[in-house]
């Protein structure tokens, strides 16, 4: 078996910040991806908001041995918190490049190396994901090797499945991002400092990834798409949005994105850096 490899350049380090809640073993999958990953991130950074200590022992075992340095940012479960669970995931790390996922998620061998062949200055990527049936999600969690094809057993546009890293480039430089989803996305260090990362008033489900990219766009950052590149597998599992509240439907959260967009705001006032200050002064004491 070929050995992973760091990327060559020194100039652009990844680090990824992975999001989970009391699934850990999805969680699992997703980290034995990571760690096959052709070209190594600089660290992972496991943003858990609010997980049993059943979690914490397994990202415990794992980190052991795992590639690269495993770091496990926990806060208190006081209800979805996914924006200020980021923030302390971000906190946390020190790339020069952060790739956000979803703790659901099994990656491509290429997945790292597809997000650093893609990005540049001024722009953020946005990538998609395939999303496994309950049969298949079942049939991975039990083991079962990851296809990542057209035929995968899913729900999703074939051609996503498709791996092309020329068309990927070309796409990468000419089309505007789809939808907002945080589960694969990746953004300048500098740029989430610039804007102060997630904004940290978004609890409950919803808006915390349309608002980052809102106030990125109003800082004079493009989205870009991530297409024929940046693969990654989705298991099927319930959603954790408010019972009777659809995704297309008015959100709790929308009084504040609005106003995000209303005032073409850039910089939110409770965001990154309050942890970063904490995690600054931790490290000193």
């Amino acid at each position: 078996m070929r050995r992973p490899r760091r990327r060559p350049d020194p100039v652009t380090t990844a680090s990824l910040v992975v999001s989970t809640y009391n699934w850990k073993e999805a969680l699992a999958l997703c980290l034995r991806s990571i760690a096959a990953q052709r070209v190594l991130p600089l660290e992972v950074v496991v943003a858990d908001d609010g997980s049993r200590e059943d979690t914490g022992a397994m990202i415990r075992e794992m980190a052991r041995d795992f590639p690269v340095p495993l770091i496990h940012a926990w806060q208190e479960d006081a209800g979805f918190r996914l924006a200020r669970a980021r923030n302390l995931g971000i906190a946390a790390s020190s790339g020069d490049y952060v790739i956000f996922l979803d703790g659901d998620l099994i990656l491509h061998p290429d997945f790292v190396a597809d997000h650093l062949a893609l990005i540049r200055p001024g722009i953020f990527l946005q990538g998609g994901r395939l999303n496994a049936t309950p049969e298949e999600s079942k049939r991975l969690l039990a083991g079962g090797r990851p296809n990542f094809s057209p035929f995968m057993d899913g729900t999703f546009k074939r051609k996503h499945a498709l791996r092309l890293p020329w068309l990927a480039k070309r796409k990468s430089r000419t089309a505007e991002g789809g939808q907002m989803m945080g589960c694969n996305m990746g953004i300048w260090r500098t740029d989430l400092d610039r804007v102060n990362g997630f904004d940290d008033d978004y609890e409950g489900w919803g808006r915390e990834d349309d608002d980052i990219s809102a106030r990125l766009k109003h800082a004079g950052l493009t989205r870009r798409p991530i297409r024929f590149a940046g693969l990654a597998i989705h298991l099927w599992h319930n959603t954790r949005w408010p019972d009777g509240i659809p995704p297309t439907e008015v959100l709790p959260n929308d009084r504040f994105f609005n106003k995000v967009l209303a005032e073409k705001t850039v910089r939110c006032e409770r965001g990154l850096d309050a942890h970063v200050a904490r995690a600054r002064a931790a490290a000193a004491a």
